[in-house]
Formats: C-alpha cells, sequence, structure tokens
C-alpha cells in the first residue's frame, strides 16, 4: 500500500534542500557532494545538473525544459530521469518541498 504522506514529485512540484541540506563544490574531492547529517553524497555529472536547478523556485517542469533544451534531449526521456532522482531525494529527505 502507498504511503499517502509520501510527497509525489511531479511536474507542478517545487523542491529545495532543507535547512541542514547543502550542495557544495568540494575542492579537495574536486567533485561537488550533497552535505547532510551524518550523510555525504556524491553526485554523478547528470545528477549535478539537475540538483543544481533546484532552488525552492523551480518547478521539476521548468528543470526538465531546461535540461531538454541543453542536450537536445527527448522530454519524456529527460524527465522520468529527473522524477526518479528528485523522488528518490525526497523520499530520502534530502530534498522537500
Amino acid at each position: 500500500m502507498a504511503n499517502p504522506h509520501r510527497l509525489q514529485v511531479e511536474g507542478a512540484t517545487v523542491l529545495r534542500f532543507p535547512p541542514h541540506v547543502k550542495l557544495r563544490f568540494d575542492a579537495t574531492r574536486r567533485a561537488w557532494v550533497v552535505l547532510a547529517p551524518e550523510r555525504l553524497l556524491l553526485p554523478d555529472e547528470p545528477s549535478v545538473e539537475i540538483l543544481q536547478k533546484v532552488d525552492g523556485q523551480t518547478s521539476v517542469d521548468a528543470i526538465v525544459d531546461a535540461l531538454a533544451a541543453k542536450f537536445d534531449a527527448p522530454r519524456a526521456e529527460i524527465f522520468a530521469d529527473v522524477a526518479m532522482l528528485l523522488q528518490d531525494l525526497t523520499d530520502k529527505g534530502t530534498l522537500v518541498e
């Protein structure tokens, strides 16, 4: 049975990092990292492209449109990848609405 309190990431969803989670460039690792209490995530390059657009104002649809235009890729394919990543991070509490 689905969790009725689970946020479903959809096109109109606007996400942000909660105050205790930060996306930062780590000079030592020479890589982007997501810092959270007792956690460090090392997102791959496509994930960084997505996460840099998560700002608490931009909808998932707008993120997808920007990436589809930038990479000249099919919107449906981009949406599937973006929604999957953002849903996973939302489920883990790394992103919030």
